[in-house]
């Protein structure tokens, strides 16, 4: 009764939060409201989630969220060191393949945001295949190094919340 009732409780509760933060109050009518927007959307969207991801560490997925938050703030001071300080002449900008050993097209999507939510990145394409991501880096001297550091700090961890 629950799961159909709750076909994603994570989704219902990201939505219930999501709501409150938008409302910018808590009130009983908006944790109301959320509350129906929690349980209506994902009850609406659950015929085109069959095969829905399973999240097999939750608590990694909190740690991840804050090295990626950490990693905005740092890359937003580096990005505004390269373009107030570096030379034209001294930047790199370099286009960036990152293989993948992320399988699930979630993790993969969590993945490409994550690289173009840090200033100084953006994925520009996957693979159809789904092995490779093409990244461009505002200044990357080392583009292997980009990319090895994108699998050690973002994909190893996705792997080890996503099943």
């Amino acid at each position: 009764m629950l799961r159909k009732l709750f076909p994603h409780p994570w989704l219902t509760l990201l939505l219930t939060l999501v709501w409150l933060a938008l409302a910018n109050a808590i009130s009983l009518g908006g944790i109301v409201m959320g509350l129906i927007l929690g349980i209506a959307i994902p009850l609406g969207t659950a015929a085109y989630w069959p095969n829905r991801p399973r999240i097999r560490a939750p608590l990694k997925m909190a740690e991840f969220i804050l090295i990626v938050l950490w990693d905005i703030v740092k890359s937003n001071f580096i990005v505004a060191r390269i373009v107030l300080f570096t030379p034209r002449a001294a930047l790199r900008p370099a286009w960036v393949t990152v293989p993948l050993d992320l399988r699930q097209p979630e993790a993969i999507t969590v993945l490409a945001g994550t690289i173009t939510m840090t200033p100084g990145t953006v994925t520009a394409d996957v693979s159809a295949d789904g092995k490779a991501l093409l990244v461009h880096c505002l200044h990357a001297p080392d583009p292997e190094g980009v990319a090895a550091e994108i699998k050690d700090r973002y994909e190893s961890r996705l792997k080890e919340i996503f099943a």
